[in-house]
Order: structure tokens, then C-alpha cells, then sequence
């Protein structure tokens, strides 16, 4: 156990919970339950018309140039409306059957669970997310996440995205944690790693695909979860 440190924030979506794995599976769904095909030759020029779009208008969102419903119309309304819908009443029950059925996938990134038990009985466990609140509590509890977790901060909570500074001093204050007692786990660098440091939380960059580092050296970076154990 590392003496240092008794509150481990970690972000949900591509870190613990896989985002990207089950975002691809209900969108798949979404493109064949709404016959899709009719107007994407397949499924791949489906989500790789959805994901890039999808992708900067949550940059935007972070950086709070755009507002939720705003996020939720665009990214639908930008592979809709070159089939000729433009509904936002449609769009809105399209999204809603979309993140429904994100909440019912269980994929978690490898090494998920196996690293919450061993860090639960030693550390106070919290996530840190910019997601939905509705969405995001289903995800956890339905994937077995749950248990180990003693409280989920939010970016709705606090009406600030991560990078900013504020959400992470929200979530000290609302956890009753001390910011030199406390680490931040997470795959962005520009939410997670960049956030933390701005807030002086030290930091593990969970970075399977090697990117390279911004302008400063995190405090821990590792490829796997599984690396986590070695100093905690």
C-alpha cells in the first residue's frame, strides 16, 4: 500500500467501463433495429461517420462551448441528416433508445475488477466522470462496478466538465478527501491528466496505446491496469 495516498479517483468511460467496445455494440444495434442500411452501404460507414463528429462535439462539450442537448441533437442530427431526418422529437427518442442501451453492456477494459479488489480494502474508491448522470449510475451498477465504488462525482453535480480545475475540487470537497492524499486515474490526457495537474492531484495516465505526453510528465503511467498494483 502506498501510505501517500487514501482517495483514488478514477474516470469511468474508457478507463474502467469499455466505452469504446460497448459503444460500437449498441450502435451497431441502433444501425440495424432502425434500418440504417438503406442509406450506409455498412455498418462501418455508418460509425465512422458517427464516431469523429461524436468525438469533437465532447471536446466542445469538456471545454463548455456546447450545452447536453446540444451534444445529443448534433451527433445524431450530423449521420441523420443526409438521409433526409431532421426530427429532433425523433432524434431525442433515437438517443434515448441508444443510451439505454448502453447501460446494458458489461464490457469493462481488462484487469477492471481484479484491480478494485485489490485496491478497495486499502483506499477510499471514487469516480470522476464528465457522463450523463442517468446513464452513468446505470453502467456502474449493471456491470458490476458498483461495489467497490463509495461515490460517483459527476460533472452534472458539478456543473463543470473535467479539464476544468473546479470539478476537481468539487469532488475533494464532496468526498472529504485532501488534495495531497488523493490520485487521479484516467485515459484523457486533456480531461483527466491535464485536469488533475491543474488541480495539483497527482496522476496515473492509463495509456495502452503508448501517446505521447504532453508538456509534462504525469505522476504514474501505465499501459495495463494490472501495472496499477505495482505501486499502490
Amino acid at each position: 500500500m502506498n501510505v501517500k495516498y487514501k482517495a483514488l479517483f478514477f474516470d469511468l468511460d474508457d478507463t474502467l467501463w469499455d466505452t469504446t467496445r460497448n459503444n460500437r455494440e449498441c450502435l451497431r444495434e441502433v444501425f440495424h433495429d432502425y434500418h440504417f442500411d438503406n442509406h450506409y452501404e455498412t455498418f462501418e460507414a455508418f460509425y465512422n461517420t458517427y464516431m469523429p463528429h461524436n468525438l469533437m462535439l465532447w471536446e466542445r462539450y469538456r471545454k463548455g462551448e456546447i450545452d447536453r442537448r446540444t451534444l445529443i441533437v448534433e451527433r445524431l442530427l450530423y449521420v441523420l441528416r443526409p438521409m433526409g431526418i431532421d426530427d429532433i422529437d425523433f432524434i431525442m427518442k433515437l438517443n434515448d433508445y441508444y443510451l439505454q442501451l448502453t447501460t446494458n453492456k458489461t464490457a469493462l477494459v481488462p484487469g477492471a475488477i481484479e484491480l478494485l479488489e485489490y485496491l478497495k480494502p486499502r483506499y477510499r474508491l471514487f469516480i470522476l466522470s464528465n457522463g450523463f448522470r442517468e446513464i452513468q449510475a446505470l453502467k456502474l451498477q449493471n456491470s458490476g462496478l458498483a461495489p467497490y465504488i463509495e461515490r460517483m462525482i459527476l460533472s452534472e453535480d458539478a456543473c463543470i466538465q473535467k479539464p476544468n480545475k473546479g470539478i476537481f475540487d468539487f469532488a475533494l470537497k464532496n468526498t472529504n478527501a485532501r488534495r495531497s492524499e488523493s490520485l487521479m486515474t484516467g485515459d484523457s490526457w486533456d480531461a483527466d491528466i491535464i485536469g488533475a495537474h491543474n488541480a495539483r492531484i497527482d496522476q496515473i495516465w492509463f495509456n495502452p496505446e503508448h501517446l505521447p505526453a504532453g508538456d509534462f510528465v504525469p505522476t504514474f503511467e501505465v499501459a495495463a491496469l494490472s501495472e496499477i498494483k505495482n505501486f499502490l
